[in-house]
């Protein structure tokens, strides 16, 4: 599922950047550490590294869903459970770029500019298993992101700091397998006839 969810962003990122750009940009999901990038991957590039994945407990719901089937019985399940997937994007200009910095810059720019106009992933750009997924995919683009602290992060990868976009897709996870039941009785109707006496 977290795979889908990683090549859904990667379509979203192939069909709305400009073709001129894409067509000389690689996208990478690997950790920005040192070793950045991986033989892999060419640069100029951007990277989208998930570094967080958990539970958003606003969203969730408790109970089951019981949906109704023609044959008398219905099927129950437990709803999704929602859970916050956190990517934070850097940029990565050519190794032969004399402005590094501002080229990096230009290019998270043009990310940031596709990924704020879609505060809903797009249906027909959904992969696998997060097609027909209910409800909508929401994201988060510039919101306060998940890392305690951003210089410990970039000290533990061993990288230098670079300017990153923190973006969060929140997906439903499918807990378990429908069940099918029978339909409960909630309601009873009781007929009363008035009883007839012979005069």
């Amino acid at each position: 599922m977290i795979d889908d969810l990683d090549r859904t962003v990667e379509e979203l990122l192939r069909r709305e950047l400009a073709p001129a750009l894409i067509e000389q940009v690689a996208i990478s999901f690997a950790a920005p550490d040192a070793e950045f990038p991986p033989s892999s991957v060419t640069l100029p590039a951007v990277d989208l590294f998930l570094y967080d994945i958990r539970e958003n407990l606003e969203l969730r719901r408790t109970g089951w869903i019981v949906e109704h089937n023609d044959n008398g019985t219905a099927t129950k399940r437990h709803p999704p459970v929602r859970v916050d997937c956190s990517y934070l994007i850097t940029a990565w200009a050519s190794e032969s770029s004399t402005s590094r910095a501002l080229d990096e810059h230009r290019l998270l720019s043009e990310v940031m500019k596709v990924l704020i106009r879609h505060p809903m992933i797009p249906e027909v750009l959904l992969q696998g298993s997060l097609k027909g997924q209910e409800p909508p995919l929401p994201s988060s683009t510039l919101q306060p992101g998940r890392l305690q602290s951003v210089a410990e992060f970039w000290q533990a990868l061993g990288g230098k700091p670079k300017a990153a976009l923190n973006y969060t897709v929140t997906i439903g996870v499918v807990p378990d397998q429908p069940i099918e039941t029978e339909v409960p009785v909630i309601d009873k109707t009781l007929k009363i006839r008035p009883e007839v006496v012979a005069p």
